[in-house]
C-alpha cells in the first residue's frame, strides 16, 4: 500500500503538465498519509502540512545537439541587400539548410558595413569569422559543412505551425432585413 502511494506521490510530483496542493499529514496510528486534498474532519490528524507542487521545466532548443554546437562555436551572419539573384540565392541557400542566421543589411548598420566591405559588395557570408564575398554555392556549402552545420532542413526538428485565432464573429444587420 505505501509503495503505491509513494509511486502516486512521486507521479504526481514529476507531472509538468501542472501545479497542484498536496497534503501531508499524520493519522492516528503513525502512519504518514500524502493526498491532493486535505484530511477529512472525521479523521484524526496530526502535524498537517499544505505543500503547492509545481511543475518541473527544462529548456530544450528545437536545434539538434549538432547544429546547437555550430551555432554556438560558428555563429552565421549574412550581409545582404536587394541586390537581385545573387541576394535571392543567397538567403535562399541559408534557409534550404535551416542554418540558423543574423541577417545585416548595409542600411541597417552603415558603418559596420563598410569596415567588412570597403568596396560595397554583397551578398557576405560570415561563418565565425571566415568571410566569403559573393554567392558562391560549393564555397559556401564546404565552409558551412565544415563549421559543423547540417546539409539540409530536413536535418532540423520542424517547429509545429501556429494556427492563426479566427477573427471574432459580429453579425451586422443590413437595414433591408432590419425593416422586414
Amino acid at each position: 500500500m505505501k509503495c503505491s502511494l509513494l509511486v502516486c506521490v512521486f507521479c504526481i510530483v514529476a507531472s509538468g503538465a501542472y501545479a497542484a496542493q498536496l497534503y501531508r499529514w499524520v493519522d492516528k496510528n503513525g502512519n504518514v498519509e500524502w493526498r491532493d486534498t486535505p484530511p477529512p474532519s472525521s479523521v484524526p490528524a496530526k502535524a498537517i502540512e499544505q505543500r503547492r507542487v509545481g511543475g518541473n521545466v527544462i529548456g530544450t532548443s528545437e536545434l539538434p545537439y549538432a547544429t546547437q554546437l555550430a551555432v554556438k562555436n560558428h555563429p552565421v551572419a549574412l550581409w545582404n541587400a536587394d541586390c537581385g539573384p545573387p541576394c535571392t540565392s543567397a538567403r535562399n541557400h541559408l534557409n534550404r539548410r535551416g542554418i540558423p542566421h543574423t541577417e545585416k543589411t548595409p542600411q541597417s548598420d552603415a558603418e559596420g558595413f563598410k569596415k567588412v566591405s570597403p568596396a560595397s559588395e554583397v551578398p557576405i557570408l560570415f561563418v565565425d569569422r571566415q568571410q566569403i564575398k559573393g554567392y558562391q554555392e560549393a564555397a559556401w556549402d564546404d565552409t558551412l559543412d565544415a563549421a559543423g552545420y547540417p546539409r539540409t532542413a530536413a536535418a532540423l526538428k520542424p517547429k509545429p505551425a501556429a494556427v492563426p485565432a479566427a477573427p471574432p464573429q459580429t453579425r451586422h444587420r443590413s437595414r433591408e432585413s432590419a425593416r422586414g
